[in-house]
């Protein structure tokens, strides 16, 4: 009879135990949060630590929203989408991992892996996985050899009173042959049927993370009833609204760190939320810069200055050149084109095109590859600006190549004195806005902006005289034999 009574006992406290653990998030939920739940987002950071300061009004970076998030509360989460990196080049992935630092000291609780994070190798995304504070997330990135996902695929995430499970995936559409070696990616509806009913009962609601275009983003919202927010994304612009698809509230940001998603929240209940409110807002000029994160963006172009990249190296910068075939045209540098084009040079002297390179100099950025294509004369390509040159360099600041182009040959034929078959073709606006665009200009209007720069086309100077044909011999000419009419006689 005891030993009846003892494995009573035993089974009793067993199954009160086995009740405790699994009904651990079930007894949160007797009582909904009674503080709302504020959501923030960012996505397409695209590398935008701080606005770089080439002109006056620039919005965003991530210096003025650290300012606009201010010190993190218990009922906030914060959370990237996707594409806070600028690209694959090496300097760039430095630059992300001053950016992963920074999302770190914003009290960032997860990031979403995006497109351009997915064009690195499976070798380099483990590399930044080990170098960061932050949770990168992506149910759907995995390494195409095992198969194994490269990063979780979820994070369950406390605050305050919430238990929130936040998922990451990535719209592998577009990527082609971009996408990095030694990856594959799943589809985001087979990743997210497999997970989901997992997360149901493990959370108060579930927060997907998709960059993914609005479409898909619908889809996803209306295939699985499980979501409860899902927040992008790889959108044309930020959403006007909130959007209510299904269960689930939609929101979606970009625009290259120049707008923020806010999202609040309340709950009635597991998986029972009511917007508070949904809004994308614009992240002003007049919002004070961080100096925490200042710092940082000061700290990569240190790095920068001091680290041997792959665009110093000439023999790299020719890898798309035919071996053993040299170029026909090269940069000669304005001072060239000064002697030909004396009214012209004089006009481009006196504008700010003249003193970009100082600009960089006056923000620590003259040795940053993102900003050197567009502040010195063939920056990236064999025969222009050399970052080892500095300030000794004769392709210095928006010079006249920088619009017109290579002028090696223009300039030899030239000198030589020969028939001039290497011309300039017309410039315009399409040059300008290749660095006139974005945050690196007011908006743009080339009627507006051209008569700031306006010259025209100059004859130049008139040819050398030719050189003589050379003799071959000393002995005088033959004079020249004089006409004889011949007189016609009967």
């Amino acid at each position: 009879m005891k030993r009846w009574l003892a494995l009573a006992v035993a089974v009793f406290v067993a199954v009160a135990v086995w009740r405790g653990i699994s009904g651990e998030v079930r007894s949160k939920h007797l009582a909904p949060p009674a503080q709302p739940l504020t959501v923030l987002l960012t996505c397409d950071v695209h590398g935008r630590l701080v606005p770089c300061g080439c002109f006056s009004g620039q919005l965003g970076g991530l210096t003025r929203i650290a300012t606009l998030f201010g010190q993190k509360a218990r009922t906030q989460i914060r959370v990237d989408a996707g594409d806070a990196l600028a690209g694959s080049a090496d300097y760039e992935r430095i630059q992300y991992r001053y950016i992963q630092d920074a999302f770190a000291r914003m009290g960032y609780d997860a990031l979403n892996i995006g497109q351009r994070e997915a064009q690195l190798s499976a070798a380099q995304l483990r590399e930044l996985k080990a170098s960061t504070r932050v949770s990168m997330l992506s149910a759907n990135l995995i390494d195409k050899s095992t198969g194994a996902p490269l990063f979780d695929g979820y994070k369950i995430i406390q605050q305050d009173n919430w238990r929130v499970a936040v998922v990451g995936v990535l719209d592998g559409h577009g990527l082609g042959e971009n996408l990095g070696a030694g990856l594959a990616i799943e589809d985001m509806d087979v990743a997210l049927g497999r997970l989901l009913p997992q997360l149901k009962d493990r959370a108060d609601f579930i927060m997907l993370l998709a960059f993914a275009d609005e479409a898909a983003i619908t889809n996803l919202a209306r295939q699985f009833y499980e979501l409860d927010i899902t927040l992008g994304g790889k959108v044309r612009q930020p959403s006007q609204q909130l959007i209510k698809e299904n269960r689930s509230l939609i929101l979606a940001t970009t625009n290259e760190a120049r707008a923020v998603g806010i999202l609040q929240v309340t709950s009635r209940g597991p998986h029972q939320l009511d917007a508070v409110k949904g809004e994308v807002k614009l992240v002003s000029d007049q919002i004070p810069q961080d100096a925490d994160v200042a710092a940082l963006a000061t700290a990569y172009r240190k790095e920068i200055r001091d680290t041997k990249l792959a665009v110093d190296d000439p023999a790299t910068l020719r890898e798309d050149m035919v071996p053993g075939v040299q170029p026909r045209n090269a940069y000669a540098g304005s001072q060239s084109c000064a002697p030909c084009h004396a009214s012209a040079y004089k006009v481009w002297h006196e504008t700010g095109h003249a003193r970009a390179f100082a600009t960089l100099t006056a923000f620590q950025a003259d040795a940053d590859p993102n900003c050197l294509t567009c502040h010195t004369v063939g920056f990236g390509t064999p025969s222009g600006y050399r970052r080892e040159a500095g300030p000794a360099s004769q392709f210095l600041d928006v010079g006249c190549e920088s619009c017109h182009g290579p002028g090696s040959e223009h300039v030899q034929l030239r000198k030589s004195g020969g028939e001039i078959t290497a011309h300039f073709r017309p410039v315009g606006a399409g040059d300008c806005q290749k660095c006139h665009h974005g945050e690196f200009s007011r908006p743009f209007d080339y009627a507006e902006f051209w008569p700031h720069v306006a010259h025209g086309k100059e004859a130049g100077p008139p040819p050398p005289p030719a050189t003589p044909s050379p003799k071959l011999s000393a002995e005088p000419e033959p004079t020249a034999t004089p006409k004889i009419r011949l007189k016609h006689t009967k």
